[in-house]
C-alpha cells in the first residue's frame, strides 16, 4: 500500500509542503482546508498533478473541498500547517487563542479518519501548539512532534554559506530551543568543512548571523507582509520524509521533555532521532553554562506562552 501524507492547511505553507513531498515521490498526498476555503484545496492539488509530467514525480496528489477530511483514511502522517498567519508587528504568542481553536478542530477530524497517524504540527506558536495538540490528541509522546529546529538550523545555515561564499553542503548547523526570538543557536556544534564557525569567523561576524537567525522569521514577515512558506514547507516535508523512509535522521525539532537537558512537560527543540516510530530518541549532551541560560530564557518564554492555552 503507498503511504500518504494529509497536509491540513492549503495556503502557502500547505502547498509548498505538499510541492516538496511530491518532488520526492515517497507518498500520496491530501490537501485539506476549512470550509472558508471552498475549492482551493481542489485547485492546488490538479495544479500540482499537472505539474508531475512536466518535473517527473509521480505522486497521486488530492484536494478535499469545503473542509472534508474525506480521502484522508488511514493517513501515515497527518501535517498541521493550518493557522492564522503572523502578520507584521504580531509575534507567535500573539497567535496562541486564535489558533488554539483551530487545532482542535483539525485534531478531532483528521485523528478520527487516521488514528494511527503521526502529527508535525507547523502553526504558531509552534511549541504551545504542539504541546496542545499532544494534550488534546491523547498520542503518546512519540506521534506527536514539531517543526522547529530544523527550519531555524537551516536559515543559520543559509547564513553562514552566504557569509562564507562556500557550499551550503559544508556547513552544518545545530539551533535548539523554542521556535522564537530566544531560540538558541549552539555556535560550537555549527561548523564549516567540520571546523566551529569560531574558528572561520570574528566573533562580530558569529553573533550578527546569531542575531539575524534568531529574527529570521520576522525578517521575512516584514518583506513579505506574512509569514515565510518555501523553507518551513519544506522542512515539514523532510520530517514527514524521514517518518515514511524510517531514515533514522537526526534533526533539531519540537518534542516532549521528561527530563531531558533538564526540562519538563512543555515541547522544546532538541535533536531527536526521527524514523518509523515517530520521535524514536532525545539526543543529550551537556550544555554550557551559557548555552543553559539561553535554553533556561527559551523556556521560559514558552512557557509564559503556554500560560494563554484553555483547556
Amino acid at each position: 500500500m503507498r503511504k500518504k501524507v494529509t497536509v491540513v492547511g492549503a495556503g502557502n505553507v500547505g502547498a509548498s509542503c505538499a510541492l516538496w513531498l511530491a518532488q520526492r515521490g515517497i507518498c500520496d498526498i491530501v490537501l485539506v482546508d476549512a470550509e472558508i476555503a471552498k475549492t482551493a484545496p481542489v485547485g492546488k492539488s490538479l495544479d500540482l498533478l499537472q505539474a508531475a509530467p512536466i518535473v517527473g514525480y509521480n505522486a497521486r496528489i488530492m484536494g478535499t473541498a469545503h473542509g472534508s477530511y474525506e480521502g484522508t483514511e488511514n493517513s501515515d502522517v497527518i501535517v498541521i500547517t493550518a493557522g492564522f498567519p503572523r502578520k507584521p508587528g504580531m509575534s507567535r504568542e500573539d497567535l496562541v487563542s486564535a489558533n488554539q481553536g483551530i487545532i482542535t478542530d483539525v485534531l478531532s477530524k483528521a485523528l478520527d479518519k487516521s488514528p494511527n497517524a503521526y502529527i508535525v504540527v507547523v502553526t504558531n506558536p509552534l511549541d504551545s501548539m504542539t504541546y496542545l495538540a499532544y494534550k488534546l490528541s491523547g498520542l503518546p509522546k512519540h506521534r506527536v512532534m514539531g517543526q522547529a529546529g530544523i527550519l531555524d538550523s537551516a536559515r543559520m545555515a543559509a547564513f553562514i554559506a552566504l557569509e562564507m561564499n562556500v557550499s551550503i553542503e559544508n556547513v552544518q548547523t545545530v539551533v535548539l530551543g523554542g521556535h522564537g526570538d530566544e531560540m538558541v543557536p549552539l555556535t560550537r556544534y555549527s561548523t564549516v568543512f567540520g571546523r566551529p564557525i569560531t574558528e572561520w569567523l570574528s566573533p562580530e561576524k558569529v553573533t550578527a548571523i546569531v542575531d539575524r537567525t534568531r529574527k529570521g522569521g520576522g525578517e521575512i514577515v516584514n518583506l513579505l507582509g506574512t509569514s515565510a512558506y518555501y523553507a518551513p514547507g519544506a522542512a515539514a516535508a523532510r520530517m514527514a520524509e524521514a517518518i515514511l523512509l524510517d531514515s533514522k535522521l537526526i534533526v533539531p525539532a519540537s518534542a516532549y521533555l521528561e527530563g531531558e537537558f533538564g526540562y519538563s512537560d512543555l515541547y522544546f527543540g532538541v535533536p531527536v532521532k526521527l524514523g518509523a516510530g515517530g520521535v524514536e530518541e532525545i539526543l543529550q549532551f551537556p550544555l554550557t553554562d551559557e548555552e543553559k541560560a539561553m535554553a533556561d530564557k527559551s523556556v521560559k518564554l514558552i512557557r509564559e506562552t503556554m500560560g494563554a492555552l484553555k483547556f
